[in-house]
């Protein structure tokens, strides 16, 4: 099969416009004079938009199973020495999206390309992390070996569950985060008298977003109980009485935790609850807990895909995809990606909601009495997607 006629890479795209003369060779620190961007099952949807947003299609792969449950996989098209991403979050079915990982980065890597950057926006197991209990795995490690093993040369990934975890590859690691977007979301609503609320393994990410807010920051103390999904609270430490609370964690998973600390911060007397999480797995019954209690809203990015069947009018998608493809283009140039954090900050200040499908800027830098639905920016949605995406640009700041 031929390969699709696509347009350039980015910095190729951007040299043209700019009339410069950019040099993609070996010698420049990059391996091919262009990047492409592939997905297997498990998001496609994260990889699509990840593709507009820089301005080209994704590559042509088949990825499938056979009756008995083996994988297989197929690139249609040529990647000899070529700048590799793979987007593949392993969520629901987690098992099989790992493989799913692995099998394509083998296959890529017996393709010859040139550097394979496995793109793991939520990474599963990530919570069996240490040997906090006789004879039990660190499951972590395992997906980790088997990752470099397969033969990645690097990973991106966001919001892992705990930092250390980056240690336990021998490849580069770059870890984006979300706070900077879920609190800037929450900046923009302009929430009265808030306080941020997370639990102790959170706590120094959470600390960012209450400094984002300009907000205090509230700590719940919680065991989990043995194995099981299912977490006992213990105290809520700070002042918490008569604000409204803006729950904020790396992931929902049962949401029984979120649950439980609704209740503990009810009962310690906070007039509003909301909620964000970077990773929105929401296994059974989360859906049905997060309807039955009082949060007024759920911000979730689209890290992990949220079916039709679990969006709920209290739960609102933010989608990642402009942040990761910012940080793709980063990688493809050999350019800072923690630059987005912290010198090019505003970067994540800009969002876009991906909401049933419908996609609308939101700039949280604007004036609070200014409406981004409506006025003289109203007429931008009509635009179409490119130009609404802003693809053009966006990291040269």
């Amino acid at each position: 099969m031929a390969p699709p006629n696509r347009a350039g890479s980015v910095p190729e795209r951007e040299a043209a416009r700019d009339g410069a003369v950019v040099s993609l060779g070996r010698e420049g620190g990059v391996y091919a004079d262009q990047f492409e961007i592939y997905h297997g099952n498990s998001n496609p949807g994260l990889a699509r938009k990840i593709c507009r947003y820089l301005g080209t299609e994704p590559g042509k792969l088949e990825v499938f199973q056979f009756a008995n449950e083996n994988i297989f996989v197929k690139i249609l098209e040529n990647v000899r020495e070529k700048d590799v991403f793979l987007v593949q979050p392993t969520n629901h079915p987690v098992n099989q999206s790992i493989m799913e990982l692995l099998i394509m980065i083998d296959a890529f890597k017996r393709a010859s390309a040139g550097r394979i950057t496995a793109v793991i926006p939520f990474y599963a197991y990530g919570r069996s992390d240490k040997k906090d209990q006789p004879r039990v795995p660190i499951t972590a490690r395992l997906i980790a070996d088997m990752i470099t093993v397969a033969g990645a040369d690097r990973v991106l990934t966001m919001d892992l569950h705990q930092g250390q975890i980056q240690g336990f590859f021998n490849i580069p690691v770059d870890e984006l985060t979300a706070v900077h977007m879920l609190s800037n979301y929450y900046r923009h609503k302009h929430i009265a008298d808030p306080v941020v609320v997370t639990d102790l393994g959170f706590a120094k990410r959470a600390r960012a977003f209450a400094e984002l807010l300009d907000a205090p920051l509230a700590i719940i103390e919680k065991r989990r109980v043995g194995n099981l999904d299912r977490a006992e609270l213990m105290n809520v430490i700070g002042d918490v009485r008569g604000k409204r609370a803006i729950i904020v964690d790396d992931e929902i998973d049962t949401a029984g935790t979120l649950t439980e600390i609704v209740r503990a911060l009810e009962r310690e007397g906070v007039t509003e609850i909301y909620a964000c999480a970077t990773h929105g797995v929401l296994s059974d019954p989360a859906v049905d807990r997060i309807r039955d209690s009082n949060l007024l809203e759920v911000v979730l990015t689209d890290s992990v895909p949220l079916p039709a069947v679990k969006r709920l009018p209290k739960i609102t998608t933010l989608s990642v995809a402009p942040l990761i493809g910012e940080a793709i283009k980063r990688i493809h140039r050999g350019e800072s990606v923690g630059a987005l954090f912290s010198s090019e900050v505003s970067f994540t200040q800009e969002m876009l909601l991906w909401e049933d499908g419908q996609q609308r800027r939101m700039d949280t830098r604007l004036e609070p009495d200014h409406d981004p639905a409506g006025g003289e920016d109203a007429g931008d949605e009509a635009q179409d997607d490119e130009v609404l995406l802003g693809a053009t640009g966006q990291g040269d700041r």
